[in-house]
């Protein structure tokens, strides 16, 4: 595909989902404010839970054996 119309379809593209998300954000905020609320502790928790897990990647995945 030639590249000016590979970047005028992504254009295109990115404006179609911005006007989706758009749309979506005017609607998300009229729903009621506890509902917003729960959203919004949900996620902090779900961020807390992730940080409370350890590291996996500073540890190595097989110890070395000795004989």
């Amino acid at each position: 595909m030639h590249p000016d119309t590979h970047l005028r379809l992504h254009r295109i593209r990115s404006a179609e989902l911005q006007r989706q998300a758009a749309d979506f954000s005017l609607g998300h905020h009229c729903r009621a404010p506890r509902k917003s609320l729960r959203t919004r502790l949900g996620w902090t928790m779900v961020g807390l839970g992730l940080r409370l897990i350890p590291d996996r990647s500073a540890t190595p995945s097989c110890a070395p054996r000795t004989a």
